[in-house]
């Protein structure tokens, strides 16, 4: 195995700056990358992505991971810019990772343009993954864990939402609150059936996609997998449930060791990426 080396990057995004961590074992050299995109209430070192961003850079890919700009979080892990992450929207989330991957093919992230680019989305993250491969030639392989198949997440929630101009947030991790402003409700209102349409990506997305799933994710129903693999060519794509894995296939954060849930997860991740980047 490869030994990799971190370095810190920080791009101007949507609201604010981009936090990017960078994973490599060869800087000099194209090689293949992956973009790792957080979800909801995520950030590049929850739980889990640290090890899956380790992991793939051991193979010698580099493993990009970042905070979006509207994720509210600093380079700590820490809800420092409640501010930013109320102001976030679907289409912000895209621009970022729009960014995120023109600097690196630009090679303006301490690698060298890769040779071949893949993505990995977690939930939220695992959609705009989708958004971004639609129909992207510069796209080679894409994997989505438990993934959103729409945007539109608060269907019963709109009216009060409207009439207060915010919906409270919780962290259930740290118990803070965190404010949602009504800019992501804007936002699926204006683009939600074009821009934004998760399930009309799907089947424009043109690289190999493992769309994997927890049997008993209690945040995104296995049928929004079912959906996506519906939508999906079908020569391309390849549905995984894991039977008894949750949202985050048993990964907490701080992160307190391999689940076997996530372990198969991480597993059949780097075989996907192996065999298609």
């Amino acid at each position: 195995m490869a030994t990799p080396t971190l370095t810190k990057h920080t791009l101007p995004g949507s609201l604010g700056p981009i936090l990017i961590d960078v994973r490599a074992a060869g800087r000099t050299s194209p090689q293949p990358a992956v973009l790792v995109i957080h979800g909801f209430k995520g950030f590049k070192d929850w739980g889990m992505f640290p090890p899956l961003a380790v992991r793939l850079a051991r193979a010698g890919l580099s493993a990009i991971s970042f905070n979006l700009s509207g994720s509210g979080v600093d380079d700590a892990g820490e809800f420092a810019f409640p501010e930013k992450f109320g102001h976030n929207t679907f289409s912000a989330e895209l621009h970022d990772i729009e960014i995120v991957l023109d600097a690196l093919l630009e090679g303006h992230l301490g690698v060298a343009p890769p040779s071949s680019v893949g993505l990995f989305g977690h939930s939220r993250g695992g959609g705009m993954a989708i958004l971004c491969a639609a129909g992207n030639p510069k796209i080679g392989a894409i994997v989505t864990w438990s993934a959103i198949s729409t945007v539109d997440r608060w269907p019963s929630q709109k009216a009060l939402w409207r009439a207060t101009g915010k919906l409270e947030i919780v962290n259930t991790r740290t118990g803070q609150v965190l404010p949602l402003y009504t800019d992501v409700l804007d936002d699926v209102e204006r683009h939600g059936r074009a821009q934004l349409d998760i399930r009309g990506a799907a089947g424009r997305v043109r690289a190999p996609w493992l769309i994997l799933h927890g049997a008993a994710d209690p945040t995104v129903p296995v049928a929004e997998a079912e959906a996506l693999r519906g939508e999906a060519k079908a020569d391309l794509a390849r549905l995984l449930i894991i039977p008894e894995a949750g949202h985050t296939m048993g990964a907490v954060h701080p992160f307190a060791g391999m689940t076997p849930q996530l372990a198969e997860a991480i597993d059949e991740t780097m075989k996907w990426f192996g065999r298609n980047l």
